[in-house]
């Protein structure tokens, strides 16, 4: 189903469900119920793009401290799913998701995770969509007595019902990994907005998340990987991830990559060109512009999230766009630079302290929000990574490469 579809039903049927929804709860007169000092079964909704469920690593480390002998159920979509195994954020038989290839198997699946959570008598539900409404009829189809979730409060045109009964103020100003704990900490107490009787906490600087690796896997994977590409064996590998994913505006120009990667070849360094296979034309236009033999082109070339890990191990720099591989590769020893503009890294950033964010800082920037459902105004002219000149990001670039020891 298409991007624009699934937003035009959130926007209009989804209001019309919350309505009536929340008409339903205040006619029955439903109350708050506390949660359970032990509760058997929590719920995370969790539908954002990949790089999210690194930033909520805090939010399950978190859930698994408080509640040790809870089942933590992970809802997400299907595309999803691969990470969330990964990162072993639940067992297996706890992962469920959502295939929104069509309507009919997203509404589907909906119909079976509910009933699902009823039948296993759910104790809460934690919805860590912002503005959704179908997350927010999820959390209340789930059957749980206590419901949290983001409110927009006097927001108008955000309308997603009353029935959230641990409604949280989403905040632009705090980071989200920071607002996905404030999750957390709505479970217990009965204060609303739980915001102002919760722990005051700063921003997690870990995603407490990793995925092991045996050291004999990583050489084998550095084999292939010079086997396939010899140029990478010969000097010390930097990425760059130059597309831009569903959000195009989110991607700093081709020729500034470009610009970078001429620099980088030119100092000794062999450049990967990572992406999926639909980016394999902009990595062969980059290629023909860097006109080197140590500009490789890996688009396509790492088939799962973990063998795009493993790369990142063969790698000393990640220079990409805001996307997951920026979000992924905190979970590895590579330094990285991340482009923000239209989203802003104040929010979005990764987590951790191997990371460079690089904005510009103009006026229209950050322009794409919960609040206008990641919708910009901007006509393509995306002025805040345009603006972001190549010789200062190449400078800091060798700077961090000459500085560093080569590592086996």
């Amino acid at each position: 189903m298409k991007l624009q579809t699934q937003r035009f039903i959130d926007r209009w049927v989804g209001q019309l469900l919350c309505a009536l929804v929340s008409g339903w709860v205040r006619l029955t007169g439903a109350k708050t119920a506390l949660l359970a000092a032990q509760p058997r079964n929590i719920a995370v909704i969790l539908l954002s793009e990949m790089g999210s469920i690194v930033l909520a690593g805090p939010m399950f480390a978190e859930l698994r401290r408080r509640y040790p002998g809870a089942a933590i159920h992970v809802l997400q979509l299907k595309k999803n799913q691969e990470v969330s195994r990964l990162l072993r954020l639940s067992q297996d038989e706890h992962l469920h998701s959502l295939d929104d290839s069509s309507g009919a198997r997203l509404v589907g699946d909906i119909l079976l995770f509910s009933l699902r959570m009823r039948r296993l008598g759910v104790d809460a539900v934690v919805d860590c969509e912002l503005f959704s409404r179908v997350s927010s009829l999820l959390s209340f189809a789930c059957g749980a007595p206590l419901r949290v979730g983001f409110t927009p409060h006097t927001q108008e045109g955000l309308y997603r019902g009353s029935f959230i009964n641990r409604a949280i103020p989403y905040n632009p100003y705090q980071h989200i990994s920071k607002q996905f704990l404030s999750l957390v900490d709505a479970l217990s107490g009965d204060s609303v907005p739980r915001n102002k009787a919760a722990p005051i906490r700063t921003t997690p600087t870990q995603t407490e998340l990793s995925v092991p690796f045996a050291d004999t896997e990583l050489a084998a994977y550095r084999a292939q990987l010079h086997r396939d590409h010899p140029a990478a064996a010969q000097r010390a590998l930097v990425l760059l991830y130059a597309g831009g994913g569903i959000l195009p505006e989110r991607a700093w120009p081709a020729a500034h990559y470009a610009r970078v990667a001429q620099g980088l070849c030119a100092a000794g360094f062999a450049v990967g060109l990572i992406g999926l296979r639909d980016d394999a034309q902009l990595a062969k236009d980059l290629q023909a512009q860097v006109q080197s033999d140590f500009c490789i082109d890996l688009t396509g070339y790492t088939r799962s999230i973990r063998e795009l890990l493993m790369l990142f191990y063969a790698a000393r720099l990640l220079i990409t766009n805001d996307g997951g591989p920026g979000h992924f590769a905190t979970l590895t020893p590579i330094q990285t630079m991340v482009f923000f503009g239209p989203e802003t890294g104040r929010l979005y950033g990764p987590l951790g302290a191997r990371n460079q964010v690089i904005e510009s800082g103009i006026a229209c920037s950050p322009c794409l929000s919960a609040y206008n459902h990641r919708l910009t105004y901007c006509d393509g002219d995306n002025q805040c990574l345009k603006r972001i000149a190549p010789d200062p990001v190449l400078a800091d670039a060798l700077r961090y490469l000459q500085a560093t020891p080569v590592t086996a």
